[in-house]
């Protein structure tokens, strides 16, 4: 399976200087937040792939303009495929806003997904708009990782996890690609290809 994964930019090559080619053999466009609604309405209209998303801690938008055509997967497991993929957007809570957690909101999300995850029997990826604390996240509170996404990776080893939030214009914080015990971590800023074997 070929996945396209999005965050923070809106890339120019799948926008402003858009071809339809650019989405031939992708199965699965997953953003993880801080695009505009209609960048996702837009390539959901060119290809036959799901357009799945998480909220950033900028999408307030999104309340009164959704992306068309697209799946919000927030505090679910959408399955596709038979890839079980769960979302949990947002980011630490830094001042009033949507979509903005402080780690105890955070885990009580996950907890809460716990019955979900027991009927699934798990998931293979996990999709959020912010990092896992202390790996691939910053120091300022902004773009301070949750302690929640360790510990879902930690005990339920998924095969991936996807997230945005941390730009590659910052310097040393931004890592593209890492392991986290079992798990690849993938820094989705503005757009990156995952082949996925199950």
């Amino acid at each position: 399976m070929k996945i396209l994964a999005l965050a923070d930019q809106e890339s120019k090559g799948l926008w402003d200087y858009f071809d339809k080619s650019k989405l031939k053999g992708i199965d699965l466009i997953i953003s993880c937040g801080d695009l505009a609604p209609q960048y996702l309405s837009f390539l959901a209209t060119f290809t036959h792939a799901p357009v799945l998303y998480v909220h950033g801690n900028h999408d307030g938008c999104y309340a009164q303009t959704p992306p068309d055509g697209c799946v919000c997967i927030e505090d679910t497991i959408y399955t596709h495929e038979g890839i079980r993929i769960m979302g949990l957007g947002g980011s630490m809570r830094y001042k009033n806003g949507a979509h903005q957690y402080t780690q105890a909101e955070m885990n009580w999300r996950a907890a809460r997904l716990w019955p979900k995850i027991a009927i699934h029997r798990g998931f293979d990826i996990l999709v959020a708009h912010s990092p896992a604390f202390g790996f691939h996240d910053g120091t300022d509170l902004p773009h301070v990782g949750f302690t929640a996404f360790n510990k879902l990776m930690e005990r339920y080893n998924p095969d991936y996890f996807i997230h945005g939030h941390v730009h590659a214009t910052y310097g040393s914080m931004f890592r593209r690609e890492d392991l986290y015990g079992k798990t690849r971590v993938i820094n989705a800023y503005e757009r990156h290809t995952i082949e996925y074997e199950k």
